[in-house]
């Protein structure tokens, strides 16, 4: 039987590296220290590989005195947060987070291990609290695993505790139909996790040990919701250390972001309605003369019985732009 399926062209994000690269030389020259830009898409996030790609970068750079970290994440892992934080210290004496937008989860978690967050108008932080997606969590409506977190399970609790009746029994009875008790267990041991590694991040830069506490407590705990928005005056009572934001570097952000988000722009190409291919660039890394980003390169097919989307012919990966005098060079990184 003929194909008789329509030939598409698979969709190619831009790579804007001539605009970005025009955007970090003004950046670099105004702030007088070396800058580095780290940005993820809505769906990239803080995670080990990128530590591969930030000393690849580092290495380039040499060491300086003072590094200046453009963040812009909605989160990701707090252990990878630690590790970046370790490394750029291990090349300046002095690290300042600029943080123009949002800077959430995981990216608060790098911007604590800073000597100063600079924000932005529209900047702001968020809670820290941890949540979990383990292989035993609860399946949602697309039989997908949901994360977890311990404020969750704790506001549930002490609800039914202030609501419960006698006979009514232990609210952890009732709450194992539905979160599997391993999962509490992780979710607990993880959150525990996540203050451990705030205090470890301020230490780099705050040595009162009680002021660390008080701040990694308020980041995990204080907060009613993990995307709570913790603007300039709040993360001020708090105690971090913030200072408001240069108008002219804010603005040149704000440009070299735009950039950033017409390179992260939604590429899917669909087929039909069970088979797509998706080609995004998730996260992006840069500095003076070098960019290196990860892009998403795969099929997806809709496998109907299971009701979920699997992958198929995946060739996402790093990639890497070197200015050479008036060229440019790109490879492939290949990262475990």
């Amino acid at each position: 039987m003929e194909d008789t399926t329509p030939s598409l062209k698979v969709k190619q994000p831009p790579v804007l590296f001539d605009k970005t690269q025009a955007l970090l030389d003004k950046i670099t020259e105004l702030l007088g220290g070396t800058f580095i830009s780290y940005w993820n898409n809505p769906k990239g996030s803080v995670c080990h590989n990128d530590v591969v790609t930030l000393y690849e970068m580092l290495e380039r750079l040499g060491r300086c005195e003072t590094i200046y970290l453009f963040i812009k994440s909605d989160g990701g892992n707090g252990q990878a947060a630690l590790r970046l934080v370790n490394l750029l210290r291990q090349y300046c004496n002095r690290l300042i987070a600029l943080v123009p937008l949002e800077c959430a989860s995981a990216a608060t978690m790098i911007a604590l291990g800073a000597n100063k967050i600079l924000m932005g108008p529209m900047a702001y932080l968020t809670a820290v609290d941890t949540s979990l997606t383990h292989s035993l969590s609860p399946l949602d409506r697309d039989n997908d695993r949901v994360s977890v977190s311990l404020d969750e399970l704790t506001r549930v609790i002490r609800l039914w505790e202030s609501k419960a009746q006698p006979g009514d029994g232990n609210p952890f009875k009732a709450l194992f139909q539905y979160v599997h008790p391993l999962v509490i267990g992780a979710v607990d041991r993880a959150s525990s996790l996540s203050i451990m590694l705030c205090k470890e991040l301020l230490a780099h830069h705050m040595s009162d040990e009680a002021d660390r506490d008080r701040i990694a407590n308020a980041l995990n705990s204080s907060y009613p919701s993990h995307n709570y928005p913790i603007l300039f005056e709040e993360a001020q009572r708090i105690g971090l250390k913030v200072d408001h934001m240069p108008a002219d570097i804010n603005s040149l952000l704000l440009e070299l972001s735009a950039h950033y988000s017409e390179m992260g722009q939604k590429a899917t190409t669909d087929f039909d309605e069970i088979r797509a291919h998706s080609n995004e660039i998730l996260n992006i890394w840069e500095a003076r003369g070098i960019q290196i980003y990860f892009q998403e390169d795969k099929d997806w097919f809709y496998r109907q019985e299971e009701r979920r989307w699997i992958t198929l012919n995946d060739n996402s990966g790093w990639h890497r732009i070197v200015r050479e005098g008036r060229k440019q060079v790109k490879t492939r990184m290949h990262i475990g």
